[in-house]
């Protein structure tokens, strides 16, 4: 039987050996990819209704899924050399994040039945005496305005990935830690959206699932329609292109946007010091647009940041502390340090 041991350079390793005992080769990530599959798999197998006609094909959707990325586990560990193993390995909890988001619209009656929105939106009017989402953009109609609100929207998307693959082709320990954290934080929300079922400030303008905002609230909408310079803009195209392909109801409050965006940003600071104060620009940037885009109610960007606040730093100590527990093989022995890379 091979010794096992360390392999590779530049504080990035491979485990070799060792392949009869392969929750060893289990990080933080996995177990919290794992832990939020079955979770979701025993919630719709507890509380599966009517509302959710899908639960026979979602179970061993999910039982599928733990097997899968537990072979994609075991096999990289006895080829860590293969670059296709090496990229789906690391990179797989990046590509599962669409199907939980989509899912979560699938899921979002299963335990409240009938979405919250007119809480919020009361809420909303007794704090604020008005409707940011609707007053956002209704105050600035202008074409450049839009535009840079929607490319700031849609800037949460090179952010993910943008900052992800830096990382990887810098240092796959600064990766490990990054994916660990953003996916910790991803699987939170979605689980909040399948509690919470908030569809978000579209339901001024449309039905949702069968659910529409009573008269009073449809009336605003009506009174602050989407501007015409608004709607010619490229960056609107795009952002409504995709929200009509992949966009599922009821997945606004916190929002994923803000949570996420925040969690990249505290990684640009520890890691990418260069490219900090741009993407900080950015990540505010995008938290006024998801009012002003009308995807989100102003009290889906505070509970965002709170959000942010709680998980981001809770994410971090989990992950060091699995570190120090020996659970990232393949990766690094110890945690990356806790501070920011001084500039260089």
């Amino acid at each position: 039987m091979p010794e096992q041991g360390w392999l590779g350079e530049s504080g990035e390793a491979a485990w070799v050996g060792g392949s009869e005992q392969p929750m060893k080769h289990y990080t933080f990530v996995d177990y919290a990819t794992q832990g939020y599959i079955a979770l979701v798999g025993l919630l719709v197998l507890l509380f599966h209704n009517e509302r959710v006609p899908e639960w026979p094909v979602l179970i061993p959707a999910h039982v599928a899924g733990l097997g899968l990325v537990h072979l994609l586990i075991c096999a990289h560990a006895r080829r860590p050399r293969n670059r296709v193993l090496e990229f789906l390995r690391h990179f797989y909890p990046v590509l599962l994040y669409t199907a939980f988001y989509n899912e979560t619209g699938i899921l979002n009656e299963m335990i409240v039945p009938g979405y919250l929105d007119e809480h919020v939106v009361k809420f909303e009017q007794t704090v604020f005496g008005f409707q940011p989402s609707l007053a956002f953009m209704h105050a600035l109609p202008h074409a450049a305005v839009s535009e840079l609100f929607y490319a700031a929207y849609f800037s949460y998307y090179v952010m993910i990935v943008g900052v992800g693959l830096a990382l990887f082709i810098r240092n796959r320990t600064q990766f490990l830690h990054y994916v660990s954290v953003v996916s910790f934080v991803f699987y939170c929300c979605y689980l909040a959206f399948i509690f919470l079922p908030v569809s978000g400030p579209r339901l001024f303008f449309r039905e949702v699932d069968g659910y529409q905002l009573p008269a009073e609230w449809l009336a605003l909408g009506a009174e602050h329609p989407y501007p015409d310079a608004v709607t010619r803009g490229v960056f609107y195209w795009i952002i409504t292109t995709i929200y009509a392909v992949a966009e599922p109801a009821g997945a606004a409050l916190p929002s994923s946007h803000v949570v996420v965006a925040l969690a990249t940003v505290s990684f640009s600071f520890r890691y990418l010091p260069r490219v900090r104060h741009v993407h900080l620009v950015a990540a505010v940037l995008l938290c006024l647009s998801t009012v002003y885009c009308r995807f989100h109610y102003a009290v889906d960007v505070v509970a965002g940041i709170a959000v942010a606040a709680l998980l981001v730093p809770l994410g971090n100590r989990l992950y060091a502390r699995s570190a120090r527990g020996g659970a990232h093989p393949g990766v690094a022995t110890v945690a990356p340090p806790l501070k920011a890379v001084p500039r260089s």
